[in-house]
């Protein structure tokens, strides 16, 4: 069982992390304008953000497992919003003026950063979003950092109480993904303004059927050096459905016990069902 600190902490992120939510879905029924949104959510969030710093500082952690868990998967979850949010203020007040076609190229240049940002950091991604742990007490324990490991110039001038090498970069990782899926929906918008009509092509089967078949297509190399993230919004987008955290349905399908390609395997059955019955005709 964990033990009775780390427990009372969890719950308080917990609380905490709910509370921002509800607070985050009032101010989106309250703001129709982003750039209002977006600078009232940063305020609320370095608001709570000082609430669970007061009190992980405070309380510290009784073992190294539950300090690697808040900076690896708790802390991140929320100052993730925060460059989210951040993030869209600045894409708002820069945005230009004019035609269709000139807030497309500023949009393309927006997420070409994104990919920068992936390209520059696919080991760690890869680290990541593996679920790996080997280097966990490098990444995520206050004071362990190893300069070799590509640490961030900023790092250094960061509060080192509550931040540890890298879980800011996983906070990056997390709203880049937020951010590409709000600029590509500026796209849309744009598309439909100029007479485009969204795919009237929908996904009935499952969202784990679907997220089965993209990591199969991303592992098989059918959309060449493709993030997975892109190929992921594009079926979303193409196919009018939300996958949500698609990452963690990947993690769900590793962990069967049998049949982990149960979409995949009836897929090819169906096909050739369809051969023989074609053959017999």
């Amino acid at each position: 069982m964990k033990n009775h600190t780390y427990f009372l902490m969890h719950k308080f992120y917990k609380d905490k992390l709910r509370e921002l939510d509800n607070r985050l879905e009032e101010l989106k029924v309250e703001f129709d304008e982003p750039i209002q949104l977006a600078e009232t959510a940063v305020n609320l969030i370095l608001s709570y953000l000082k609430d669970i710093k007061l009190y992980v500082v405070g309380k510290g952690f009784d073992e190294e497992k539950d300090e690697i868990i808040f900076f690896k998967k708790l802390k991140p979850n929320i100052v993730a919003k925060l460059i989210f949010y951040n993030a869209i203020y600045k894409i708002e007040t820069r945005k230009p003026y004019g035609s269709g076609k000139n807030i497309k190229k500023y949009i393309d240049i927006e997420l070409n950063k994104l990919k920068r940002f992936f390209d520059n950091n696919l080991e760690f991604y890869k680290y990541y979003r593996t679920n790996s742990t080997y280097l966990d007490h490098k990444y995520f324990l206050r004071g362990k950092y190893d300069i070799k490991l590509s640490l961030d110039t900023f790092y250094f001038e960061a509060d080192h109480s509550f931040s540890t090498s890298h879980d800011y970069k996983v906070a990056k990782i997390i709203a880049n993904d937020l951010i590409q899926v709000y600029l590509e929906d500026q796209l849309n918008l744009g598309h439909q303004k100029n007479g485009y009509d969204r795919s009237s092509l929908n996904w009935t089967e499952s969202k784990t059927a679907l997220t089965e078949l993209i990591y199969a297509l991303h592992s098989q190399g059918a959309f060449g050096n493709s993030d997975i993230v892109a190929i992921a919004k594009t079926f979303e987008s193409t196919f009018n459905i939300s996958l949500g955290d698609f990452y963690h349905t990947f993690m769900e399908l590793k962990s069967r016990k049998i049949n982990r390609t149960k979409f995949l395997d009836s897929l090819r059955d169906a096909l050739i069902r369809k051969m023989e019955e074609q053959e017999e005709m």
